[in-house]
């Protein structure tokens, strides 16, 4: 097949900032690679491990499979632009407000057509919108303030801090190898409005070792959990990335999700552009549709936070239960028996009062 053209449309100029924890897994660069784009993450440190803390204070710090590394999203998007437009694709700035879906084409704000249309565009996405999804419902839906601060003293590596208050919540403190570290906080919205005080306020409690003086560049952003999700597109139109939900309930995780579900999103609008709906949805069915399935079934498991703490204890005990944590929470892996069966031997044991262990519970 010939090349598509592509004109990239976006309401910034780059590089500009965007509001996310940085974080970027071996994951991301596996499809980097397979696009041919190199270079994404040149001049930043390897981080080799990551530390979880879970909401009862146990803590596991192993070594990651494959390094992580922490680039800000003014640095990584400016490239990844880069070379997009080295590949051949147009950059034009644009803020698309209207989308009108019709047989042969869609078109932008009446003046922009397209055969086929990739809503990268955000958990604000206004494609979405267009597609009549609303945003993610409470429950489904977190919110999270980030910055960046000295790095805190210790060696390099990832961490991340469960909270027992306000679960499922968590602050994160990733070095980006320049003497700083992203740092921020999350919680999953319950339909209360959460404060920006309320955010730091937990921020600060779950991360001692950061002066909340010195954290420079806060901002807070939306993340739509993927524990609630749109179809992936209609016609000629598919989403991708925040838009699509595509953020791991469990870890805030989005990068990888952005980047394996943005090239599959292109590939099928390029490749077959009236089906590209359909044919989008069965490669992410194929690729992604078991991983989402477990990470589905782990955030709900996850809502209990002795699970949370089995959790961290199991992956500190068994480098293979860590693992497999690392790649449902990071990449598109998934659970296994082993794993569910070491959690389960470290969750508390229900009190018995009086019973027999045979004895049937109840019937309420």
């Amino acid at each position: 097949a010939g090349a598509a053209r592509v004109l990239l449309l976006d309401r910034s100029d780059f590089p500009r900032d965007k509001a996310c924890g940085d974080g970027i897994a071996a994951h991301a660069l596996d499809v980097l690679a397979e696009l041919g784009v190199t270079g994404a993450v040149d001049g930043y440190a390897p981080l080799p491990a990551l530390r979880l803390v879970g909401p009862g204070g146990g803590t596991v710090a192993r070594t990651l499979p494959r390094p992580a590394y922490t680039v800000p999203r003014e640095v990584f998007d400016a490239r990844l632009v880069a070379a997009a437009v080295a590949a051949g694709a147009e950059l034009r700035r644009h803020t698309v407000r209207r989308v009108e879906i019709g047989a042969d084409r869609v078109v932008l704000d009446g003046e922009l057509s397209a055969r086929a249309v990739v809503g990268a565009d955000g958990a604000g996405s206004v494609v979405r919108r267009a597609l009549g999804h609303p945003v993610n419902p409470d429950r489904h839906l977190a919110l999270a303030i980030r910055g960046y601060a000295p790095t805190p003293a210790g060696p390099p590596e990832q961490l991340i801090v469960t909270s027992a208050a306000r679960w499922p919540a968590y602050a994160w403190a990733f070095p980006i190898g320049d003497g700083r570290a992203n740092v921020g906080y999350g919680e999953v919205l319950r339909g209360e409005p959460l404060t920006r005080a309320h955010l730091l306020d937990r921020m600060a409690a779950l991360l001692p070792d950061v002066d909340p003086a010195t954290v420079t560049g806060l901002r807070a952003h939306h993340l739509p959990l993927s524990t609630h999700r749109p179809a992936p597109g209609r016609g000629r139109v598919v989403l991708a990335g925040d838009a699509l939900s595509l953020i791991n309930p469990f870890t805030g995780e989005g990068i990888f999700y952005a980047l394996r579900s943005g090239a599959l999103a292109g590939a099928a609008a390029a490749g077959s552009p009236a089906e590209a709906a359909r044919a989008y949805a069965a490669a992410l069915r194929a690729r992604l549709g078991t991983h989402l399935r477990h990470s589905s079934v782990a955030a709900w498991l996850a809502r209990r936070r002795r699970v949370v703490d089995a959790v961290v204890g199991a992956a500190r005990r068994d480098e293979r239960v860590y693992r497999t944590v690392v790649e449902l929470g990071l990449g598109d892996g998934r659970l296994d028996a082993r794993t569910l069966m070491a959690i389960g031997a470290d969750l508390p044991r229900p009190r018995r009062t009086g019973a027999q262990s045979g004895d049937m519970p109840p019937r309420h």
